[in-house]
């Protein structure tokens, strides 16, 4: 794969009609089923978070309090504080299960889990799925189930799920040369998929989708950027995101950078 910055520039230069055709061509329409909300197997809910994204949510406070987390729901907060961990967790790639939980250093967060496994803002009812803060969910939640392949042979936005459906993009990039890889739109496992998509919900995706490319890019060069190695007790965890290292809790620990702002481009 080329480097981040390479790749950033191709996410930039992505076309957002083209990425609407894509995405009409494969044709996607949300059947609230909730299985992108939900666990699997054995296996918690995992959905990346950016730093931001969970600050956002933690100001949500207009949403119903009662579908919150169990830590939320239990009043320990009132709803305009919810705390870090009612919003997100560390995500458990490169963690250990030591004798008093996980323990290790990782890189991303994931939105938080109910004891079920499930999405922390996912709620049912008579067999429909919803999201409590729909109106602020991430944006991978915004784009599932797509994800898109850049032509250095990254992939971003990409949810959980095996890809089963993928349609090349033919537009050569402003940005840089055309690497080894033909750039395409990926679909997810979902059983929206195949269904009529509108154009302007084609196009919405579309630049959502484009957003989520050029931040997870941007996040990804703030990690290496401000990555640092700091010492960990046994049985604590440490997230090295886009502004540096922090506690499991979202604490930054001494020298991390919480100024950084990104916009992502058009």
């Amino acid at each position: 794969m080329e480097s981040l910055e390479t790749e950033l520039e191709r996410a930039r230069a992505l076309d957002v009609e083209e990425l609407a055709d894509a995405i009409e061509s494969i044709g996607f329409e949300c059947t609230r089923c909730g299985a992108c909300c939900k666990s699997e197997a054995e296996d918690p809910h995992t959905a990346t978070v950016f730093p931001d994204e969970v600050r956002e949510l933690q100001e949500s406070g207009e949403y119903d309090y009662d579908s919150r987390s169990d830590t939320a729901a239990s009043g320990s907060h009132s709803p305009d504080s919810w705390d870090w961990r009612d919003v997100a967790r560390p995500m458990p790639y490169g963690l250990q299960e030591g004798p008093d939980g996980p323990e290790g250093e990782t890189f991303e967060w994931a939105l938080a889990t109910d004891s079920c496994g499930d999405c922390t803002f996912y709620e049912e009812r008579d067999g429909v799925g919803a999201c409590t803060v729909h109106e602020d969910r991430p944006l991978i939640c915004r784009t599932y189930p797509f994800s898109v392949v850049l032509s250095g042979g990254a992939e971003v936005g990409q949810p959980m799920g095996e890809a089963v459906d993928s349609v090349a993009l033919e537009t050569q990039r402003a940005a840089g040369e055309a690497g080894d890889h033909e750039e395409a739109v990926r679909a997810h496992e979902c059983e929206g998929l195949g269904r009529e998509i509108a154009r302007e919900d084609a196009e919405e995706l579309a630049r959502t989708l484009k957003e989520r490319a050029v931040r997870e890019l941007e996040e990804a060069i703030g990690v290496r950027e401000n990555y640092r190695s700091v010492e960990r007790a046994p049985g604590e965890v440490v997230v090295h995101d886009s502004e540096g290292p922090k506690t499991g809790d979202g604490t930054s620990l001494p020298g991390a950078d919480t100024s950084i702002t990104r916009d992502a481009e058009d």
